[in-house]
């Protein structure tokens, strides 16, 4: 969804290309431009509103939220994309209609929309301080069984208004079946295509809030904190990581379980400087790319010609970092940037984790889509997803 954006995102990328006389690179990036017209207008405000007519059929999921965003006035809205002076906490309850679509996210035409056709919110409540927010997830905890009790954390990417953040994860969460906690950490994008730099400086201005969250979750009762970032989610999450790391007195380093960087939007020499201070992971972790991702492409270009991780076809320099790589690049996607191929692999989840938890070749064999089930979502059937183990 990028809607009436995409004239100021063509004037940037025109001013900048010319700027840095890139002129083959000019049509290449206009094309993604226009590959984007077509999307709906955006949800900026009163998409959040509390909905009070439940429907038969319907999903709900809590989210608990964490954000350095500012919080916005008008209703329906909470928090937009200018950057808060302190962290906020917020519990959200998200519907899913009865009819939702894998992968999709049945948008209301109008806010704040019908639960019986689209994503709604049921309820919401702000919590106060750390103590509240650590409340509300041993509470939420509570309800799983001793053993089982694990967190689920999503950092998303540039561009991202805050109601499209709360829908994806919740979109992602129905989808998957995750069992854990979902908690959302959203950090201040403008969702604007044009204010990448903001954005940029927004995710780095978040990775000590984000530090501090992740040190509050794993105080908590949890057994377990699991995490997916994705885009420029990927370069606060890292650099958060990378602090926890330097900074050492960090309680209960165990129970951070499975991570998952999708489509990382950081500079490749960059993401290996910060691996090298964190050191090769105990655990593995994952690396989800496709090589035909174009708005990692525009990151490239702007990024003055360097690769992107998420978007690396050496695929060996990840793996010798420990990193287990997810190749999507034959799966077809279903936006026109192909940015957005993660949120298909939420509707395999299950087999997914059974592939993983067997272990792949050494050789990294292709796992084709009917070998991971006989049910996959249609975008994904004549496609494979090559597993590459970390070394």
């Amino acid at each position: 969804m990028f809607g009436t954006n995409v004239e100021h995102f063509i004037a940037f990328v025109l001013k900048v290309a010319i700027t840095m006389k890139q002129a083959p690179l000019i049509l290449a990036v206009l094309v993604v431009a226009v590959l984007l017209v077509a999307c709906a207008t955006r949800p900026e405000s009163g998409f959040l509103g509390p909905v009070a007519e439940n429907a038969i059929g319907t999903a709900d999921h809590v989210l608990l939220i964490a954000t350095t965003r500012e919080r916005d006035a008008r209703p329906g809205t909470f928090f937009n994309g200018e950057r808060g002076k302190s962290l906020h906490y917020a519990t959200l309850t998200v519907s899913i209609p009865p009819a939702h679509i894998p992968g999709k996210i049945e948008w209301a035409s109008t806010p704040p929309g019908n639960a019986a056709a689209n994503f709604v919110v049921r309820d919401e409540a702000s919590l106060d301080d750390d103590r509240a927010f650590v409340q509300a997830l041993n509470a939420q905890l509570a309800t799983r069984p001793k053993g089982s009790r694990k967190v689920f954390v999503f950092i998303h990417g540039y561009n991202t208004l805050f109601a499209e953040g709360v829908y994806r994860f919740a979109q992602i969460v129905h989808d998957s079946k995750a069992t854990g906690v979902p908690v959302l950490f959203t950090w201040a994008s403008r969702g604007k295509l044009a204010d990448y730099i903001y954005d940029n400086n927004s995710a780095t201005a978040a990775r000590d809030d984000l530090e501090h969250t992740l040190r509050l979750l794993l105080a908590s009762n949890a057994d377990q904190v699991n995490i997916l970032a994705h885009s420029m989610g990927n370069w606060v999450t890292v650099e958060a990581m990378r602090q926890l790391k330097i900074s050492g007195g960090l309680q209960y380093p165990s129970k951070f379980g499975e991570i998952f960087l999708a489509a990382p939007d950081i500079d490749v020499d960059v993401f290996k400087s910060q691996m090298r201070a964190f050191g090769k992971p105990r655990k593995p972790f994952y690396i989800v790319l496709s090589k035909d991702d174009k708005a990692l492409g525009f990151s490239k270009f702007i990024a003055g010609g360097e690769s992107r991780v998420g978007a690396d076809g050496n695929i060996a320099e990840l793996e010798a970092l420990g990193a287990t790589v997810i190749d999507l690049t034959d799966v077809k996607g279903d936006d026109p940037t192909n940015h957005d191929k993660f949120v298909q692999l939420a509707t395999i989840a299950p087999e997914l984790q059974a592939v993983l938890g067997q272990g792949i070749g050494s050789k990294g064999e292709a796992a084709t889509a009917d070998d991971l089930a006989s049910s996959l979502s249609s975008t994904l059937l004549g496609g494979s997803v090559r597993i590459s183990p970390g070394q």
